[in-house]
């Protein structure tokens, strides 16, 4: 049987690691000082990248996993249960930080480069904390679904996991909620995130 579930999580785990290096670029460019345009569109498109973040992986993406993917693989193999606990602890812990980035990004923006750093810094941890989740997810977990789950687990992950729309994966139709989003980041990031001047 093929596991599509585990193509779909794959995927989606590229597209949020491709999504969470940009925002490390932009930080790293920062907004332009000089130009209150583009000052402006820096903030807008860290926001629009937060707000992919909040609402793709933390609203979608982790609840199947949380609900539907990791009981059957502690059930099939319980040896994993230390670690899908840490990642279960992960996945609640995900939307308040996420918003709290939000919330540090307002600060830089509305009261001036003096909250910088915080947002930086909180930022660069986030990111570094959420690739390490993925890659035990993909070293620890699905390895040891893909050999442990039997035909009615894969069936049942696989139809869940098939309504996922992750609006950065080119292979999928594109979700209109998602697409102005994506748009969005893409027409104003400046390049290489995106096509923006």
């Amino acid at each position: 049987m093929s596991h599509e579930a585990l193509r779909v999580i794959r995927d989606e785990h590229a597209s949020l690691a491709a999504m969470l290096k940009s925002l490390l670029q932009m930080i790293q460019r920062g907004p332009d000082p000089e130009g209150r345009g583009e000052h402006d569109r820096f903030f807008e498109v860290v926001r629009a990248m937060l707000f992919y973040i909040d609402e793709f992986p933390e609203k979608l993406h982790h609840p199947k996993e949380t609900e539907l993917l990791f009981p059957r693989v502690v059930r099939a193999a319980p040896e994993t249960a230390e670690a899908i606990a840490q990642l279960d602890r992960d996945h609640e812990a995900g939307e308040h930080r996420v918003r709290d980035l939000m919330y540090l990004l307002m600060a830089w923006e509305y009261l001036g480069d003096g909250r910088r750093a915080a947002f930086e810094d909180a930022a660069r941890r986030y990111v570094a904390f959420y690739l390490d989740h993925m890659r035990v997810e993909e070293t620890q977990v699905l390895p040891v679904a893909e050999r442990a789950l039997g035909d009615a687990d894969w069936h049942a992950l696989n139809a869940a996991f098939a309504t996922n729309q992750d609006p950065l994966n080119a292979r999928l139709p594109r979700n209109p909620q998602f697409d102005r989003l994506f748009t969005r980041i893409v027409m104003l990031a400046p390049s290489p995130v995106g096509v923006g001047s």
